[in-house]
Formats: structure tokens, sequence, C-alpha cells
């Protein structure tokens, strides 16, 4: 009796670890960017202090990147990312990708278009102000999946 209800534990012990030790395992994210632009890589590296996993790829041809994944042109930015199903194109800013991670939206992707001075990785502004869009699977407009404003007070 004893036994089996110490190898009962065992097992639903080790079922918890490896159940844990699975959830700790960092988000895969794949950075296109170009090999000359540093603020690609500041970006990358925010990403990467975020806890996630990140496989940067320098390419010379990102614009096939981002016509493969989808990318609206007037919504394109400096680099484009892959997290799971999702793409995310420019200086998008962590707490939009973990916003995006938590709620999972029926969408494509986040775009932050151009490069915002003060977005996450450009430096520069910390008055920063400029909209996260985010891009729906199928048909439909892309909308505003979040504001960066200034801070008050």
């Amino acid at each position: 009796m004893y036994r089996r209800s110490f190898i009962a534990m065992a097992a639903s012990a080790l079922a918890f670890l490896r159940a844990g030790a699975l959830s700790a395992t960092p988000t895969k994210m794949t950075v296109y960017k170009d090999p000359n632009c540093g603020c690609c890589h500041e970006w990358s590296n925010a990403m990467a202090a975020a806890g996630f996993s990140v496989d940067a790829r320098d390419t010379d041809d990102l614009a096939a990147v981002k016509a493969r994944l989808g990318v609206p042109a007037d919504l394109e930015g400096c680099h484009t990312a892959v997290i799971e199903e999702y793409y995310l194109e420019g200086h998008v800013p962590l707490e939009a990708v973990q916003r995006l991670l938590r709620e999972r939206p029926p969408v494509r992707g986040l775009a932050v278009p151009g490069m915002p001075s003060g977005s996450l990785g450009m430096g520069g502004d910390p008055q920063a102000s400029y909209d996260v869009y985010a891009i729906p699977s199928g048909t439909g407009a892309p909308y505003v999946f979040m504001e960066v404003r200034p801070r008050k007070g």
C-alpha cells in the first residue's frame, strides 16, 4: 500500500515539475533585421531582457519577409519579428507584445509604422507619442491596439 502511494505521489510530483519547466520555457521570437541597423539590435536586446528567446536574423531582403507575412505597406517599420502565430512590425513596445500574448485577439500582428523617436529601441524623446496598430485576420482595416502617450506627472 505504501509503495503504491509513494509511486503515485512521485509520479504526480514529476508531472507537476515537468509542467512548471515547460511553462518556464521562454517564448521564441524570430527577428528579421537589417545587419547594419543599431535600433533593431536594441529592440531585440530589450525583448531578450524581457525573457523572450530571441533569434535575430540579418537579411538584405526585409521586403520579402514583410510581403510573405502580409504586412501592409503603409504600416511598415524598421524590422519584422515573428512570435507564435503573430508578427510584430517595427518598434512595438513590450507592453503591447505582452498584451497580445495574454489576450490573443484575432489579428495577424501588430505594427508601429516608421521609427518613432522614443519608441523601444529608438531612444531619444522620453515623451514619445505614437500608436500601435493591430492588423486583423481576414478582412477589416487596421485599428489602434494601444496608444503610447507621455506620462503625466
